[in-house]
């Protein structure tokens, strides 16, 4: 299937409208390029790989690195040259990435030089044809690669259904997935991001969750691209320099989205409570859903935290609360964007009622039109009217503005009640000494499953079991207050900060 409509250059676009507009900075190697020469980076890219490598139309490009200007120009060379982008998450094991590689069958494996062992390991046990080394603007193959380049291009034609990029799937359940993500995915996501948080070519966007997942190369990576904007990329999150970058006056940076996680350590540096972030214009948080104390804290400050919805799956943006709603609906995800269609259904497919929680269901332009290699998933994943199943439990309130509730997976049942774990945990964070905590569902003799709260203490806190229970008591129904709290030192976390209940014991 395709749209008749053509897949266009943003990059190109900007250089031939707006050639000397600054277009990326690295903040590791200090680089910085306008629109006209990361144009010409990427055209040197394309020639490398077409000629070093024979990349050619539908051939998949693998990209191992950490946050860098590089990993956006192979993302736009991959384009001129018809090819897949697939960047990996580089805290898998060898084992982890060999699937992938297995599944995907790359032409060429770049890599940072940190992961140069892992490459050569995966290269040689997925049989991958070639590796080529970048390093952050550093002496590599990629750098001596766009220095030798010569030719001209001519890239092909691509259509709006086309595969620009696979991304896999953290795998949680199961062996990971590589959502295939078409250029209309990509463009409707920009429309959304652009429409919702307000980006322009004046914005000036730090880039900071890992650009191997969808957070930090679309929201707002990529779509800032798009409007011509500046993007500043973060190597790899750290709070201290998060929070030197926010406030820094002369860079002046507007747009930002984090995970709660990001967010958390951020109100733990010492310089938070006397910082100015007057001049933000969107602080965006997703991929969890947010403790309302944290939007709560942020509020506090003048900065109307707002929270977004979205899945790989999903391009991602699904949902994006407003900032004149950011406390008066506070907890929701907000309402759908332009383009996308949503509905609430309950396990035999039907429509729940307003109030009432079921499965967030998902359709429009925006959507994955499947995963690679994986017919079975994509039987399951859509209804025979194309509707996709997000997994996540979800409400509407009678403005008809929709709540995250859980992820439908992470839902127990105890004693015949369904208990969705964010709220315990939102009550749990009210208490001042919690920094983070997860609750799960744990076997139980005579209830079936009860809740077991892992609790992290900020330093210095004095909480007890006793303290957290009771005051679960006050807040909650008595079958979602836990029956057991466990203090711990930290929580398991993915590369982008989010939450991996699954790595929780159970027993």
């Amino acid at each position: 299937m395709t749209t008749g409509i053509t897949a266009e250059d943003w990059i190109a676009h900007h250089t031939l409208t707006t050639p000397h507009a600054p277009a990326a900075h690295d903040l590791a190697s200090n680089r910085r390029f306008t629109y006209a020469q990361l144009d010409d980076r990427i055209t040197r890219a394309a020639l490398w790989l077409k000629g070093a490598f024979g990349v050619g139309r539908g051939d998949r490009v693998a990209v191992l690195s950490m946050n860098d200007t590089d990993v956006f120009e192979l993302q736009f060379a991959c384009q001129r040259l018809g090819a897949i982008f697939m960047p990996l998450n580089w805290r898998l094991a060898v084992p982890e990435l060999e699937f992938i590689a297995r599944d995907s069958e790359p032409v060429v494996l770049v890599h940072g030089t940190e992961f140069a062992d892992a490459a050569r390991d995966v290269q040689k046990l997925a049989s991958i044809p070639h590796v080529a080394s970048l390093a952050n603007g550093k002496p590599s193959d990629y750098e001596a690669g766009l220095a030798a380049a010569r030719g001209t291009l001519e890239p092909p034609a691509l259509d709006l259904d086309d595969t620009w990029t696979i991304m896999y799937t953290s795998g949680t359940t199961g062996r990971p997935k590589g959502a295939q993500i078409t250029y209309r995915m990509a463009f409707f996501n920009c429309v959304h991001c652009s429409i919702g948080v307000g980006l322009t070519s004046k914005s000036r966007n730090l880039v900071f969750l890992p650009t191997f997942h969808t957070g930090g190369l679309n929201v707002y990576g990529n779509p800032t691209f798009h409007t011509g904007g500046f993007n500043v990329v973060m190597r790899a999150f750290d709070p201290a320099q998060f929070l030197a970058l926010l406030t820094d006056k002369e860079l002046a940076l507007t747009h930002a989205l984090g995970v709660p996680t990001n967010f958390l350590m951020l109100t733990q540096q010492p310089g938070f409570a006397a910082a100015d972030f007057s001049h933000l214009q969107h602080l965006g948080i997703g991929g969890a859903a947010a403790p309302l104390a944290l939007i709560e804290t942020f509020g506090r400050k003048g900065v109307p935290m707002q929270q977004l919805w979205g899945m790989t799956e999903t391009g991602p943006l699904g949902l994006l609360l407003t900032s004149d709603k950011a406390l008066s609906k506070i907890g929701s995800s907000g309402l759908p964007p332009l383009y996308v269609r949503l509905k609430i259904c309950d396990p035999d497919g039907n429509e729940v009622k307003r109030g009432e929680t079921g499965e967030l269901m998902i359709k429009g332009p925006n959507v994955t039109p499947g995963y690679w290699n994986r017919p079975e998933a994509n039987r399951t994943s859509f209804t025979a009217d194309g509707w996709f199943h997000t997994g996540d439990a979800a409400r509407q309130d009678e403005d008809g503005y929709y709540y995250i509730v859980d992820r439908w997976k992470d839902m127990f049942i105890s004693g015949g009640e369904n208990v969705y774990p964010v709220e315990v945990e939102n009550v749990i964070y009210q208490l001042d000494g919690v920094l983070e905590n997860a609750v799960v569902g744990v076997p139980h003799e005579k209830w079936g499953e009860v809740g077991r709260a892992y609790v992290v203490l900020k330093p210095g806190a004095n909480l007890d079991e006793g303290a957290v229970l009771d005051h679960c008591g006050t807040q909650l129904a008595r079958y979602k207050v836990p029956k057991e709290v466990r203090f711990i030192a930290e929580l398991p976390h993915n590369a982008t900060g989010k939450i991996l209940k699954h790595q929780l014991p159970r027993t």
